[in-house]
Parts: structure tokens; sequence; C-alpha cells
């Protein structure tokens, strides 16, 4: 099978894979441009002289400089992991188009408080802010993938979804090159270190903007009973007309399972808990759902993300635009393999394998880094030049890079949009984007004092859940690409090995495909017969 070629769940007109589902996941994934700035631009924004100037960290020792910058940092997560459950509510109350529009506007108040920081107001503001900010990021992170998974064609919802990874990504390289960027051009001072703050109101502002744009989820209409909107939402974005059988099958797919939802006790608020409760086969996904995330944020990445100065530092890079260089190549290479991903490897080689492989390599390359460490010890021999050995460890953190940004970075997010029922997606996703932003809270809130304490055996303990990750993979997650949304339920029937699923229910809807043509084709054969023998009476 070539790169881009779709493999499709049934045939499909070319109009389906219009400009348009292609624009709506952009916007929507925008949402994640917020997320991934704020990852990036805040550790090296907190390194700035300028920065620690102002709020006293030059005087302080290192221990309270790690415990604030510690706080300042997961605060952010905190907010995220309250705004993540809360947007179960947004998400069926208002619904996605509009809960995205709510959340970024939470962002924006938060990111306007974070200006009003100085040297007298102290570190309130930032605190607050960031606290705001994570709400609304972290409720964007949950609606967002919801979203476009539920707009998506099946054939490239990997790759839709994906958009969400994209703009993370886009928000990543820009939030760490503004701080190479500000360092080299702006003499130390109050607006050397306000402006990357004041950068987040733009992504935000553009998703504001969009998400009234966006025409809301027809899945999510049907759900709430507006079948006429959901049918022409649903053409707008297929650019096809409600006669076309496309159209029919697919609207015919999201009927039959409204109708299995009402079987199950109906399309309240409170039914996916209900369901969640007495249901083990759900209860299952969940743990999958919020273990990937576990394994995700375990890899050792947010560490990275938050304090790539700190990182690079213990390979031996000394000096602070040196590090936020090398940081601003560290985003170079993860957006750049996530594009790879997203063109490439998503919809081709599916979700289990690149999350093994990902694994697999990337575990390699940080028992290296960390060897290197061990052994070489550069923050006792810090030169101006590294060594051929830092330059080797330099490249193998390069190669973790790229084996982890087009599998673990945006994978967990594609399979979690869409491995739930739709009677429980919406909570389902939010327990989901909750465990993201708890273990990255753990893992920004601790990251100093683990290198501070532990040295270069931070690597080794992320290398070695890597490895673990890469079991727990193959035993229990199974692959997922282009199967509708309606028929995920299949492949978590726990009869079935996890490597085998896919090619099971694979074959069962390609002869309920067959089945279901042939029974529209004879009734339109019949009805057209009918119309013939009223014609000639």
């Amino acid at each position: 099978m070539g790169f881009f070629e779709k493999v499709e769940d049934r045939p499909t007109p070319k109009s389906v894979y219009n400009w348009r589902v292609y624009a709506i996941a952009a916007v929507a994934g925008s949402a994640a441009v917020m997320i991934g700035y704020d990852s990036a631009f805040i550790g090296g924004t907190l390194a700035l002289p300028s920065f620690k100037s102002e709020f006293g960290f030059n005087k302080m020792s290192k221990h309270e400089v790690d415990f604030l910058s510690a706080n300042i940092v997961s605060c952010y997560q905190a907010g995220a992991f309250f705004g993540a459950l809360a947007a179960y509510a947004a998400a069926f109350f208002v619904g996605r188009a509009r809960g995205m529009a709510i959340f970024s506007a939470i962002f924006c108040l938060g990111a306007g408080l974070m200006l009003g920081a100085n040297k007298e107001r102290g570190l309130g503001l930032i605190y607050g802010g960031r606290v705001l900010a994570g709400i609304g990021v972290g409720g964007c992170s949950n609606i967002a993938p919801i979203y476009i998974s539920e707009i998506s064609p099946p054939a490239i919802r990997g790759a839709l979804v994906c958009m969400f990874e994209l703009g993370w990504q886009i928000g990543g390289l820009v939030g760490f090159w503004i701080n190479y960027g500000i360092a080299e051009t702006l003499a130390p001072s109050h607006s050397q270190w306000i402006i990357p703050f004041a950068v987040q109101l733009i992504p935000s502002g553009l998703l504001l903007a969009g998400s009234f744009w966006l025409r809301e989820s027809p899945r999510y209409l049907m759900s709430k009973g507006k079948r006429e909107l959901a049918i022409k939402n649903l053409c707008w974005i297929r650019q096809l007309s409600e006669d076309d059988l496309y159209m029919k099958e697919e609207l015919y797919a999201i009927d039959q399972n409204i109708e299995r939802q009402m079987v199950d006790g109906g399309l309240g608020f409170w039914q996916p808990f209900k369901l969640l409760a007495r249901s083990k086969r759900i209860q299952w996904r969940f743990f999958l759902g919020g273990s990937l995330f576990f394994w995700q944020n375990t890899s050792g990445i947010n560490a990275i993300n938050y304090y790539s100065p700190t990182v690079f530092k213990s390979i031996g890079i000394v000096g602070t635009n040196t590090g936020l260089f090398t940081t601003g190549l560290f985003g170079v290479v993860k957006t750049v393999f996530t594009i790879v991903y997203l063109l490439f490897l998503v919809d081709s080689f599916g979700r289990r394998r690149l999350l093994m492989i990902g694994a697999i390599g990337g575990s390699f390359c940080l028992w290296y880094v960390g060897a290197y460490i061990a052994i070489a010890k550069p923050a006792l021999h810090q030169s101006a030049k590294l060594s051929s050995g830092g330059i080797s460890a330099v490249f193998f953190f390069y190669v973790w890079t790229a084996f982890y940004s087009p599998t673990w970075n945006p994978t967990p997010w594609v399979l979690n949009s869409e491995m739930f029922d739709n009677n429980v997606r919406g909570l389902g996703l939010a327990f989901a984007a909750a465990n993201n932003w708890f273990w990255n809270f753990i893992v920004a809130r601790f990251t100093p004092q683990m290198f501070t304490t532990m040295g270069y055996g931070v690597y080794f303990f992320f290398a070695s859940l890597m490895i673990l990750s890469a079991i727990f993979v193959y035993f229990l997650i199974p692959e997922t690409k282009n199967i509708p949304l309606e028929a995920i339920d299949r492949l978590f029937d726990r009869r079935l090995k996890a490597s085998q699923a896919h090619a099971i229910v694979w074959a069962e809807l390609e002869q309920e495909e067959e089945a279901l043509r042939a029974g529209l084709a004879a009734g339109l054969e019949k009805e057209g017969h009918m119309v013939s023998q009223v014609e000639e009476v």
C-alpha cells in the first residue's frame, strides 16, 4: 500500500476528502497551539536572567529556585486537570464547537492576567493566570480531539486528529525559538520576559474567532434530537447531498448507534457514569486510555519540554543562549517528525506498531545519554566546547526525539479520540485528558528535584518505563486504524487478542458492507419497480 493510499471501510466519493474537512480539523487542532506554546516557552522564560533578576531568583538557593519554578510550571497542569473534567459538562450541554469557544475565552483571560505581573506585584498574577490558562487548555484538550474524530471520514481520521498534535508542535516550535530570539536581540528587562507571556494571546484569540466558523458535530446534534440540523451540517462537511448512498450509510450507522445507546439506558448527562459503573468492558477501555497517557508522560517528554535548559546543561551545554538554541533545534526535530507522522505514518502504519517502535528506539537512546553522563560527568568538566562524547549524546538525544515525536507524542490522543463508544466518548476523553494533565503535573512538579537528586539516573528511569510501555501496547492495545467509530466497540472484546482484533473486525465489516449494499440496492430496485407500475397505471 502506498503512503498516500487510503484504506476505506466502504467505497467513498472523492468529495468526502474535501478542503473543508481538513480546514475544520486544522481550526479545531489549533487549540493545541496554546498547549504546545506554553510547554515550550515557560522553561526558557524562567531561565532568562531578566526574569530571575526581577523576581529575585538570583538571590535564592537552588532548592528555593527549584521549588518556585516547579510551582509556576505545575499550577498550569493542575488547572488543566480540572479543565479536562469540566469539559465533559461543557461538551454535553453546549456542544463541541461552543465548548471550545468557552475554554479558549478562559485561556485568554488567564493569559491577560499574567501580563500584570511585575516585581512590585510579585508572582501572584502569574500563578492565577496560569491556573486559568490551564483550565482553558484542559478543556480544549478534551473537546478538540472528540470533535475532530466525530467529523472525520474513517480512512483519514488518524491524520485529521493528528492536526491537534501538529498544532501542539507548531506552538512548541514558536515557544522554543521565541526565548532564543529575545535573548539574542533584547537587553535584559521587564519587556524581554513579558513578551513570551503576551504571545499566548495570539493562538487563543485565533481559536476563539475560528470556533464560530465551525459547524457543530452531526453526531452530537443527532444525540440531542436535532436531526435536520445534523444532516445539514454533515452534508456541508462531506459536500454531498442527503440522497447520496454514502450519506445514507453514514446516517444509518449513526442512527443505529444512537438506538443502541437508548437500549443501554438513554443519552442523559449521568448515563455514561452509570454505564461505566456497571460495565467492565467500558471500565477496561477507560483504564487503557488513561494508561496511555501515563506511559506518554513517563517517557520523559515533559521533563524535557518544561525544563529543556536543565536537560541540555546536564549533557554539558553551557550558557543560557546556547541552551536555548539547542532547545530550539529540539523543537524543529519534533515538528518535522510530527509532519512525517501526519502525512505518511498514522493511517498507513497504524497505531500499535508506531507505539512499539517509538518505545523501543527511544529507550535505547535514553540509555545511551544516561550512560554518557554517568561515565563522562560533564557537569564536573564544563567547557565552552562540547567533547566528541558530548556531541554523540546530543545526537542520540535528537534521535530519541525522532523516535518519540511521530509515535508517543500524538498517538495516545488519536487512540483516545476513537476508542470509546459514542455514549461514553465525552466522559472517556475527559478521563483520558485528565490523566494526561495529572501525570503531566507530577512530572512538571518534581523534575527539578529529580535532576538534583538522581542525576543521570533520571534518563535510566525514563528509558526503563519506555520498554515497559512497549510490552503494555503489545499485549493490551488493539489496532484501530480505518475502523468506523460505530464499530470500535468490537475491537475491545476481551476474547480477542489485541494483535488479532483488527483483522477479525475488518473481515466482519467487509461482510456486513456487502450485505448492506445488497439490501439497499434491492430496496432501490423495488422502489423503482413500484414507481414504474404506478406510471403504467
